[in-house]
């Protein structure tokens, strides 16, 4: 299998975007599968890689990518080394980034034989946030084929619809996350709301869901303690022809943690891996 980490794209909005390549080299046109990680996530993040290389090894070629603007660097992708990056981050750039992406592997990249990819069958996963993000991306995007959302969320406004957290955080400029696994007190600038609230069109994952005519997959743990399960069930309701995947006791992160040493995928990310490959394939 051929892996190659780090490639670095130019974004758009100033950063670079740092991404990972994963196929079986066969000469043979195959579909292409574009990840992206969820709200303090990262292309490393513990089992990933073990994704990228199942997914590969089913005959696909495999993308994960950190979103510029996520808070790791170039240099160090597994730490969050620049939260002013994170702090200016926002859900318009992430969709841009994700543009970059799919351009750069349809443009016929020097990493990869042109002969390996099958750009008529392009599909996008997206995890938590993620999952929103390949929602409202597919709206944009003509060239994506099938969608697969795993613990996806159902809306992106809940940040700008309490009139009390945004007169604070415009009269701050900042609000501060906790990340539970590396005690950082991580800053979402102002910006972040006010784009958000220009954009709302834009970011209406209910209105896109609604119209998309593509396949999606819904995959989702009942016992999601950061998005629950509800937001599954919201998405399969606004587009009922979607495969929904109910994995009981499932958490987000479907059993992996940060850093992930063993060898295999945890059982229930392994289900979810296994849908997702078949759902693609068929």
């Amino acid at each position: 299998m051929t892996t190659l980490h780090n490639i670095v794209l130019d974004g758009k909005h100033g950063k670079p975007i740092g991404l990972d390549l994963f196929y079986e080299p066969t000469g043979k046109p195959k579909p292409i599968v574009i990840f992206a990680h969820g709200f303090k996530g990262f292309k490393d993040w513990g089992h990933f890689d073990l994704v990228g290389q199942q997914i590969a090894a089913a005959g696909m070629v495999f993308i994960k990518f950190n979103f510029s603007h996520n808070g790791t660097t170039i240099d160090n992708p597994t730490a969050f080394g620049d939260l002013e990056a994170f702090g200016h981050n926002n859900y318009c750039i992430e969709l841009d980034d994700l543009g970059v992406v799919i351009d750069w592997i349809l443009n016929q990249p020097e990493e990869i034989p042109a002969a390996e990819l099958d750009a008529t069958k392009v599909s996008l996963i997206g995890h938590s946030r993620g999952g929103g993000i390949v929602l409202l991306k597919t709206a944009e995007e003509e060239r994506i084929d099938k969608v697969v959302c795993w613990a996806s969320v159902s809306e992106l406004g809940r940040y700008w619809s309490n009139p009390l957290l945004v007169e604070e955080w415009k009269e701050k400029g900042v609000f501060y996350i906790m990340n539970g696994r590396t005690k950082q007190n991580m800053p979402l600038y102002y910006q972040f709301c006010e784009v958000g609230q220009q954009n709302q069109e834009r970011l209406d994952v209910e209105k896109v869901v609604k119209a998309m005519k593509n396949p999606l997959l819904i995959v989702h743990g009942t016992t999601d303690p950061a998005v629950k399960y509800k937001a599954a069930l919201e998405l399969k309701a606004w587009k009922p022809d979607a495969t929904l995947l109910t994995i009981e006791n499932g958490n987000h992160v479907f059993g992996a943690k940060h850093p992930w040493e063993e060898p295999t995928l945890p059982a229930h990310a392994q289900e979810v891996v296994q849908a997702t490959i078949e759902f693609i394939r068929n």
